[in-house]
């Protein structure tokens, strides 16, 4: 029988005979439970609250999207398109334009980016799901598909055969500018038929058109694009594909998954799970101060008995172990039920969304196994830390 183990567990499940420490006890304990709770519902919380936000960037951004590493535009030829699509993992590929132009209606103006896709651009994206109002562009015709914010800026309404609405992209040329857009600009008229509606940022920032149209509107070949979208299978490994790609253009171009197309979200993301961690971990550390209180004072209580122990032939080490593992079991079991409750807590908010942001809108919580690790590893290592601290207080000098 380890002697250290079964001396803690008998300090642990035996009550004090100073209601003091009882009470300093019962807080400490108390404490590792809520603050282990919050620990977890917060990084829960969190994780809903990432994965609500990255879904809106989901449905404008593909698995993976090879550009160019020089320039704007690159060329890509039939033989290109057979060898990546028999690349393993790859479902679907699409060609797409894109550039930052000028659209104006009614004499409103507003620049925004042009988006040119192919007829395989459904199949790899999920934009057309989003359709606020209307229908999806039809292949090799002037329509267009343009967002929410784009529409209320410009009082732009659907099937306005009267008044379509206008693209100027500029002409590539030196020297000034003449006094007809017809030499300064390369223009064409588009027929609005959806409005998408995903958020506030994205619904103001793409208007999707047939490809071939803004290729002619870039004055780019025919085999000329600004990037190709690939969506991956399920269990694809992105990373090898990626480099599958890279190495079949010889560096001409690169390729990048969604995180990097979205890196500055991201970065965002993962700085304020780290500050949001590092805030409630100062929570528990604050906590675990009454266990060290509670450990010491219980040091000072069986200080007899620590000195029959001694006499019998105990070492100061082992005496310190004690102690020790009092701590780390204390704070083993408190945070093993922080997190049972913090559980019963995020599935019951998942189930019966009993916090709303909105009146249609329930705060956001996933259960995630990395979270529920995480916390328990936390509070052992601080609950580890603050009985060494106070087991260090058992030395012969206190003894004798």
């Amino acid at each position: 029988m380890n002697f250290p183990l079964y001396i803690a567990k008998r300090y642990i499940l035996s009550k004090s005979k100073s209601n003091a420490i009882n009470i300093i006890s019962v807080i400490a304990l108390g404490g590792i439970i809520v603050g282990t709770l919050a620990l977890f519902v917060v990084l829960s919380v969190f994780s809903g609250l990432r994965d609500y936000s990255v879904q809106f960037t989901n449905n404008f951004d593909p698995d993976l999207k090879i550009i160019t590493v020089k320039g704007k535009s690159f060329l890509i030829t039939i033989d290109d398109e057979k060898k990546i699509k028999s690349i393993s993992g790859i479902a679907t590929l699409s060609k797409t334009v894109e550039e930052r132009v000028l659209f104006s209606f009614n004499g409103k103006q507003q620049v925004t980016y042009i988006k040119g896709v192919d007829r395989e651009f459904q199949n790899s994206n999920d934009i057309s799901k989003n359709l606020f109002n209307g229908q999806w562009l039809k292949p090799e015709t002037p329509q267009a598909v343009i967002g929410y914010g784009i529409s209320q800026k410009l009082s732009l309404g659907l099937f306005d055969f009267n008044n379509p609405l206008e693209v100027y992209v500029p002409k590539p040329k030196k020297g000034q500018l003449s006094l007809r857009k017809e030499d300064d600009f390369n223009v064409d008229y588009l027929m609005p038929v959806g409005i998408y509606a995903v958020s506030e940022e994205l619904d103001s920032k793409y208007v999707f058109v047939d490809l071939n149209l803004s290729q002619q509107l870039m004055g780019f070949k025919p085999n000329e694009v600004t990037g190709i979208e690939i969506k991956t299978q399920p269990s694809a490994d992105r990373e090898k594909i990626k480099t599958e790609i890279e190495t079949l253009f010889k560096g001409k171009v690169k390729v990048k998954t969604r995180e990097e197309l979205n890196s500055t979200l991201h970065k965002m993301l993962n700085t304020e799970n780290i500050a949001v961690y590092l805030i409630f971990t100062l929570v528990i550390i604050v906590a675990l101060f009454n266990l060290v209180g509670a450990l010491i004072m219980i040091i000072i209580e069986k200080k007899n008995n620590l000195k029959t122990l001694l006499n019998l032939g105990a070492e100061v080490s082992d005496l310190r172990k004690v102690f020790l593992l009092q701590g780390v079991l204390l704070s083993f079991f408190g945070g093993l039920i922080g997190l049972v409750l913090g559980t019963i807590i995020v599935f019951l908010q998942q189930k019966f969304s009993l916090i709303m942001i909105t009146d249609s809108l329930a705060y956001p919580v996933v259960f995630e196994i990395s979270n529920l690790l995480i916390v328990l590893a936390t509070i052992l290592f601080l609950g580890f830390l603050a009985a060494f601290i106070a087991s260090s207080r058992v030395s012969k000098k206190l003894l004798n």
